[in-house]
């Protein structure tokens, strides 16, 4: 049990999907029906319950993930209603790590777009159950036949069809229910009331395709339903919904739902959806965790059993503190009790535990396996660390995030600025993980990475604004990695004789090319105790410590396999500091001698443009060293699929808008790091330097 609702009727689930598909406007209709708010929130209006934050208002965007709990026909749903913009990835992939289901929101005019893409590869990547709502159904150019052909093909997913729109006259009026064999007219503006009716006779055509098509789905994924669909031509409800719910959960299908959220139709049937097809706690896998020897154990969501819970997500709140957002896998947390963070080895005392509602608190006096919450009194608690019980420590899998590619110059204009300036950014860094801080010593700048332009802009608003920060604020620029080419091996020595003890510290390493996702890979290779073990620690923090300024401009080295082959120590005068000094000379000089070169970030992009400006805007694309991998028609208009690196991308919305008057639009998603060709690489790194 969890607040009083049992383990089963519980449901933890994501909003996902690309920017303006309706996510936040679906939450608030969520809010709305079952009784959590008693006013419609708008987007468009600034009067949206889960995005409280002034940037989210003013932008009518989703920048931070929010959480609330609502009730449904005896089920407890928490929802995290997400970010739809590429730059506040993180924020996904957080939620997604700790959700047991997501419902993912398509446009019934534009269907799969790029982050949409990326979204359903992020849930993919974390077995996160899913039930597809196609929204918008009341636009002009909405196709529920187009979407599904789009999902089908740019997903290549099984769907199975449960709801299909009922269209009269152009206008989106109702849902037919193909299990119920019933349609939902909606006849009131709210959305609260709604008829139930037989199929329309005009309908019973379109009516028996798509019930056809629901049954030969289900057939292909579920043994007994295909065994009574053969013998009788049909499928019992109950053997419908009990093997639709089956392959939802085993991610290998995926019911559809329509709706118009912003028009109040089609909520309260999504509400059924989520509470009969997605999983509770119960239904997901057991969570493997480790121990301190880090042997594996597997978690069950039993409110009795050892506390397990993971962070994953903290924000610094000016009234409370630090709130450290929980999901509690195992056991149960307690108002005033003493937990372990496990991955620092701290002890803690709860000193509150809060229930979310975006930015409202309801203080409780436990948080079970099974649900969410947020904890107040946890220092130094962020986002992947695992809260345990004290006298048995226990470590969940951490979460990964992705490396920032875009940074900015900020200068403050007073010392007094600079304290600020450090504090709001210790702040920011604490909240999200992809938000990284780099004071650079030869310019005095503070140097901060993100997301996207986006991602820092918020980041920039926040300061002078909520931390009243002057300062100056540079353009943004590309976050290059560097990595080698070849193989080297360099000595380092540090040597220093004083009055008393003196420093003594002498590393070989050799150096070569690994794959570039790995970062640094560090491993001792000498024998015959010629550096003592107490040291090697040491000497593999200077490798990384020198692996964060690379030497062509300074960015982090990438894909390096580092291995300590020789060296030698003074009994009296080594120390920890004379080896990690060491080891970061012999680093870098081996870097100089591997050839090395720079990796820019490549980004996946999607132009879409009426028919007519194909032709420029092809031609904007190779200009930027693009390339174009698909051109898909729809109607008037084209989307075309290309890869562009991201450094030729910076202010692309202007250019855009002058060479479509104003009509195309696009959206981007990092894809991956590719080495620039040398003759660009010499251009950027002359221009950094200000030779050009």
């Amino acid at each position: 049990m969890s607040n009083g609702t049992p383990l089963s009727k519980i449901r933890n689930i994501g909003i996902i999907a690309h920017i303006d598909a309706g996510k936040t406007t679906t939450t608030e209709r969520i809010l709305y029906y079952t009784g959590k708010t008693y006013k419609l929130g708008n987007v468009d209006e600034g009067n949206t319950v889960m995005d409280w934050m002034v940037q989210e208002k003013e932008r009518g965007i989703t920048i931070q993930s929010a959480v609330t709990s609502c009730f449904w026909k005896e089920h407890q749903i928490n929802i995290i209603d997400t970010p739809g913009h590429v730059d506040f990835t993180a924020e996904v992939e957080r939620s997604l790590r700790v959700l047991d289901g997501a419902v993912v929101i398509f446009s019934a005019v534009e269907g799969v777009e790029a982050q949409s893409e990326a979204v359903w590869r992020q849930a993919n990547n974390h077995h996160v159950p899913r039930i597809i709502y196609i929204n918008k159904m009341d636009r002009i150019g909405a196709s529920f036949e187009d979407t599904l052909t789009s999902i089908n093909e740019r997903l290549n997913i099984k769907v199975i069809p449960v709801h299909i729109p009922l269209v009269e006259q152009d206008e989106f009026n109702g849902v037919i229910d193909l299990i119920e064999e019933k349609a939902y007219i909606f006849t009131s503006e709210s959305g609260e009331e709604f008829e139930t009716v037989d199929i329309p006779e005009n309908y019973k055509e379109k009516f028996n395709l798509y019930r056809e098509k629901m049954f030969e789905a289900v057939s292909d994924v579920d043994e007994d339903a295909l065994e009574l669909y053969l013998e009788t031509g049909t499928i019992p409800k109950d053997v419908l919904k009990k093997a639709i719910r089956r392959a939802t959960i085993e991610t290998i299908a995926f019911p559809v739902f329509v709706g118009s959220s912003f028009r109040n139709k089609g909520i309260q049937m999504l509400l059924d959806g989520i509470c009969e097809y997605l999983p509770s706690p119960f239904d997901r896998e057991d969570i493997i965790a480790k121990t301190k020897d880090s042997s594996e154990i597997k978690l069950s969501p039993d409110p009795d059993g050892p506390l397990a819970a993971l962070v994953f997500k903290v924000m610094a709140d000016p009234y409370s503190g630090i709130l450290s957002f929980i999901r509690v896998y195992s056991g149960s947390i307690k108002k005033g009790s003493y937990v372990l963070d496990s991955t620092t080895d701290e002890k803690q005392r709860v000193a509150r535990l809060l229930r979310l509602h975006a930015n409202k608190r309801e203080d409780v006096d436990s948080i079970s396996a099974g649900d969410l919450g947020a904890v107040i009194g946890l220092r130094n608690a962020y986002t992947g660390h695992t809260i345990s019980d004290v006298n048995n420590p226990i470590i969940l899998e951490d979460i990964k995030f992705p490396e920032p590619v875009v940074s900015i110059a900020v200068e403050p204009k007073s010392s007094t600025d600079q304290d600020k300036l450090s504090q709001a950014l210790a702040k920011f860094a604490i909240e999200d993980p992809t938000f990284k801080i780099k004071y650079d010593e030869d310019t005095s700048e503070t140097i901060i990475s993100g997301m996207g332009e986006l991602h820092l802009e918020i980041i920039i608003d926040r300061l002078l604004r909520e931390y009243k920060v002057e300062a100056r604020v540079g353009k943004p620029q590309v976050a290059y990695k560097e990595a080698i080419s070849n193989s080297a091996t360099a000595e380092g020595k540090y040597i220093r004789q004083t009055g008393g003890h003196g420093q003594y510290g002498h590393v070989v390493l050799r150096i070569s090319p690994t794959d570039l996702d790995k970062g640094i890979i560090f491993e001792d290779k000498t024998k015959g105790g010629i550096i003592p073990k107490d040291f090697i620690p040491a000497i593999e923090e200077g490798v990384k410590l020198a692996a964060e300024n690379g030497p062509l401009l300074g960015f982090p080295v990438y894909g390096v396999y580092v291995e300590l082959v020789d060296g030698s120590y003074h009994p009296v005068d080594s120390s920890e500091l004379a080896f990690k000094i060491a080891s970061s000379k012999a680093f870098k000089e081996a870097v100089d001698r591997a050839s090395p070169y720079l990796l820019e970030p490549l980004m996946s992009v999607e132009i879409i443009v009426p028919m007519t400006f194909l032709g420029e805007v092809i031609n904007s694309v190779n200009s930027r060293r693009g390339n174009v991998k698909g051109i898909i028609e729809r109607g008037n208009t084209v989307v075309i699929k290309a890869t562009i690196p991201l450094e030729t991308m910076f202010g692309y919305t202007t250019i855009l808008r002058t060479i479509t008057q104003g009509r195309g639009s696009f959206s981007m998603v990092f894809e991956r790091y590719e080495r620039i060709p040398s003759q660009i690489q010499t251009e950027i790194i002359k221009k950094a330097k200000g030779e050009i």
